[in-house]
């Protein structure tokens, strides 16, 4: 196997065969630009590799793929990172084979792992009550932060979408937003009622002052007044999450496991929570059947008189 070492500096710039690449991604795929900067993380790794173990994009070989895996492996990288890593790679040397830059077909030889589905960490309603209650009206941005929270538990949508969210993009009156998700694809989610009344307080009270002077779309601004970006939209629920008492690992992410998971328990249907959630393929909704499944098993073992 080949041992990686420290890669040089014009390794640690995109080589231009891999630049290309993320062109293509972005231009003619039309990859939304969060895929193709996963793309280039990952596949910046996997040139570090070849860089430093001398080989040449023609000759990348099933043993190469083979050898950075196992190096991600040794790093402690979890299965689903790996595979992550292993997807973009089979796409980048389809690429190569396309363009004719390397010369055998090798990704037709590689064979995606098979990965356990895990279980999105959902909390209980309760939970998500006290966290939309956190917010306290003596915070100086209490009515961002509960606008946020609210619109996250009320779509479901991804902190990516959250913060490339315009406040154009949303109709309070009608009561909808329009949400631009992965590969650049347009959906259309309903807005509850209490996220509308927090919405409609931030954009008339605090929104204008965070602005000031500045020209801003963004619908979530920061203290600043520029747009709030994806870790400061985590810190926020942290934040709240913290002072509601929940201990468990949380993020925007969870917020969006909570809204698949009870509108599933109360009665959604599995195609309509797929189109809300923004999923090219049902199958990626269908996990969230097994969270359901689970809660059954609980209400039975608790209730039937001979579990």
């Amino acid at each position: 196997m080949l041992v990686a070492t420290k890669p040089s500096e014009k390794a640690k710039r995109p080589a231009p065969v891999v630049k290309r690449f993320l062109d293509y991604l972005f231009i003619e795929c039309g990859l939304a630009g969060e895929t193709v900067t996963a793309y280039k993380r990952d596949l910046q790794e996997f040139w570090d590799y070849l860089v430093a173990a001398d080989v040449e994009p023609s000759e990348i070989s099933v043993e190469d793929i083979h050898g950075h895996l196992i190096q991600l492996q040794q790093r402690g990288l979890s299965v689903s990172s790996i595979a992550r890593h292993f997807a973009s790679m089979k796409v980048f040397l389809r690429h190569l084979f396309s363009e004719r830059i390397l010369r055998r077909d090798v990704a037709s030889f590689l064979e995606s792992p098979k990965r356990w589905r895990t279980i999105p960490n959902a909390l209980h309603y309760k939970q998500v009550q006290a966290l939309l209650a956190a917010p306290v009206p003596a915070d100086d941005f209490y009515l961002r932060d509960r606008a946020l929270l609210e619109l996250l538990y009320a779509t479901g949508m991804r902190v990516s979408e959250a913060v490339d969210l315009s406040t154009k993009q949303v109709n309070l009156r009608l009561g909808y937003l329009r949400c631009i998700g992965k590969g650049r694809k347009e959906r259309i989610i309903p807005v509850g009622r209490f996220a509308i009344d927090a919405l409609g307080e931030y954009l008339e009270e605090l929104r204008p002052r965070l602005l000031g002077r500045r020209h801003s779309t963004a619908l979530f601004l920061s203290r600043t007044g520029r747009p709030l970006d994806r870790t400061n939209m985590w810190r926020v629920v942290r934040k709240h999450a913290r002072a509601a008492g929940i201990e468990t690992p949380l993020s925007p992410h969870t917020l969006r496991h909570c809204f698949a998971t009870h509108l599933l328990a109360g009665g959604a249907d599995l195609r309509i929570l797929q189109e809300l959630l923004g999923h090219a393929d049902v199958t990626t909704t269908q996990v969230y059947t097994h969270v359901d499944e689970t809660q059954l098993k609980l209400v039975h073992s608790k209730y039937h008189p001979r579990p």
